[in-house]
C-alpha cells in the first residue's frame, strides 16, 4: 500500500525515515503544484498521506469526511482512503504539539501567547492552547492587524510560538523577531524540525528560557498518522528510540579550537570509526582558491580569509551526520557559531600551548602569539562548546572519547 507527505514543494524531509521506523509500508514524498491537486487527488493511488505547507486547509473540499478535531481546528494533515475510495481527513498535529510541549514541560495556562503564523498549523496550536486557559493568545500574520512591524507593543508576552517556516532548511539563517526585546518571555515553541535548533531556539537557550524545536512533534503526529494507516497503536516509548536514532543521523561532530590542537587529524579517525563523511573548513578553502592558509593571508588579508571561512562554514553546517573540523579563529565571528550550532554538537579540543604546531599558521607564528591568542579566544571557545575534550593523548584515544560522549549525550 502505498503512503506518503503531500506538499508543494519541499527539497528534504525526515518522514519518510520515520515512517520505515514505524511501519513495514511504502512512503514517498509527493510535491504537487497547486494548480495540479485536483488531478493528483483523483487520479494517485495512495492509501494514505499526511499534508503539509500549503495544503492543510485546501485538501478539505476532497474529504468525504473529517474527525471532529480537524473540523474544530479547520486543519488536515493526515486523510486515509477508506474502503469505498472516499478520503478521511484527520489532524494528527494537535497530538503531535502537545506531545512537544508536555516533553519540554512548557505551559500555556494564565500566559499571553504571541503564535507567529496564521497556516494550518498555526490554527492547530492555537487550539490545543486554547484548551489549557492561556490569558490571551495574539496571532501574528505579515499582513494584518498584528504583523512584524508592530509585534512589539506585545513585548510583555510570556510565550512564543513560531508556526511559520521561517528559519527553516535552505533559509537556516533567517528569523522573525528579536527576541531580547520581550523581557517577560519564559518559553519558545518552534515547530521547525530542520535545522534541529533555528536561529529563534538559539536565541533562546542564550538568554536562559525554556524551549523546544518541532522534531517531537514531527516525530508524535507521523506515529499518530501510523496508527491511522495501520489500525494499532505505537507505544510513547518508541517515540523517543526513533527521536534518538534520527538525531544520531541528523547531528554533525563539530570540532573546534586552536591552530594546531589535533582537530583535523582527530576528525578523520571519527569519521573513520563513524563511517561519516568529513569536512575540514581549511582545507576546503585551500581547494578552493588553489593557495595554502599562509598565502591567502599574505596576498588578500585576513578579511577576505574570513569571508571565504564564513561561505563555507554556512553551507557545510546545513550538512546531516557530518564530522566538520574548523579553523582556530571561525568561532570569532557569531554567525559562524550559529551555524554551527544549528545541527551540531561542538566540541571544545583542548591542546597545551607548548604542544601545539605553529609551522603554516599566519597569527600562530611563535609560542607568545599562542599565549595573547588562548587568552582572547578561550572565553569564545568555553561558551560555545558543549562539551571540552583534552588532546593531551593519543589521536585515537581523544576520537574515542568523543564518539562515547556523542552516543551517550544524543538527546541532551
Amino acid at each position: 500500500m502505498k503512503y506518503g507527505l503531500l506538499a508543494e514543494n519541499i527539497s528534504h524531509s525526515y518522514s519518510p525515515q520515520i515512517h520505515k521506523l514505524l511501519g513495514n509500508y511504502e512512503y514517498k514524498i509527493y510535491n504537487v503544484e497547486p494548480k495540479k491537486l485536483e488531478h493528483f487527488i483523483l487520479n494517485e493511488n495512495f492509501q494514505g498521506l499526511n499534508v503539509t505547507i500549503p495544503y492543510k486547509k485546501t485538501i478539505i473540499p476532497f474529504c468525504e469526511k473529517i474527525s471532529p478535531l480537524a473540523k474544530k481546528i479547520g486543519s488536515v494533515n493526515t486523510i486515509i482512503r477508506r474502503k469505498n475510495g472516499a478520503l478521511y481527513g484527520d489532524n494528527t498535529d494537535f497530538f503531535g504539539f502537545k506531545y512537544m510541549v508536555d516533553q519540554a514541560k512548557i505551559s500555556f495556562s494564565n500566559k499571553k501567547v504571541l503564535i507567529l503564523g496564521t497556516g494550518g498549523t498555526s490554527l492547530t496550536a492555537k487550539t490545543f492552547i486554547e484548551s489549557t486557559n492561556p490569558r490571551e493568545i495574539i496571532l501574528v500574520s505579515r499582513s494584518g492587524n498584528i504583523n512584524y512591524s508592530n509585534i512589539y507593543i506585545h513585548k510583555n508576552a510570556d510565550v512564543i510560538v513560531n508556526t511559520t517556516p521561517v528559519g527553516m532548511y535552505p533559509n537556516n539563517e533567517e528569523k522573525l523577531i528579536d527576541l531580547s526585546i520581550f523581557s517577560n518571555c519564559s518559553a519558545v515553541v518552534d515547530v521547525i524540525y530542520n535545522p534541529l535548533l533555528t536561529p529563534l531556539v538559539l536565541e533562546a537557550k542564550k538568554l536562559g528560557i525554556k524551549t523546544t524545536s518541532g522534531l517531537p512533534m514531527l516525530v508524535a503526529q507521523a506515529a499518530k498518522s501510523a496508527e491511522i494507516f495501520m489500525g494499532k497503536t505505537i507505544p510513547e516509548l518508541k517515540y523517543n528510540q526513533i527521536i534518538n536514532k534520527l538525531k544520531n543521523k541528523i547531528l554533525n561532530i563539530v570540532l573546534i579550537g586552536m591552530p594546531g590542537a589535533g582537530k583535523t587529524s582527530i576528525g578523520e579517525k571519527i569519521a573513520q570509526i563513524l563511517q561519516k563523511p568529513f569536512f575540514d573548513t581549511d582545507i576546503i578553502i585551500t581547494k578552493k582558491t588553489g593557495k595554502n592558509i599562509s598565502d591567502i593571508f599574505a596576498q588578500y588579508g585576513e578579511a577576505y580569509f574570513r569571508k571565504l571561512e564564513q561561505e563555507i562554514i554556512a553551507t557545510i553546517s546545513k550538512e546531516n551526520g557530518a564530522v566538520i573540523a574548523t579553523g582556530g579563529g571561525s568561532i570569532l565571528n557569531p554567525l559562524n557559531r550559529n551555524a554551527l550550532a544549528q545541527n551540531g554538537k561542538i566540541y571544545f579540543i583542548e591542546r597545551p600551548l607548548s604542544k601545539l604546531t605553529i609551522d603554516g599558521r599566519p597569527l600562530s607564528k611563535n609560542l607568545d602569539n599562542l599565549k595573547i591568542m588562548y587568552k582572547n579566544r578561550l572565553p569564545i571557545y568555553t561558551s560555545c562548546a558543549d562539551f571540552k575534550i583534552n588532546n593531551n593523548q593519543s589521536i585515537i584515544n581523544a576520537a574515542i572519547k568523543i564518539v562515547n560522549n556523542f552516543s551517550e549525550n544524543i538527546n541532551d
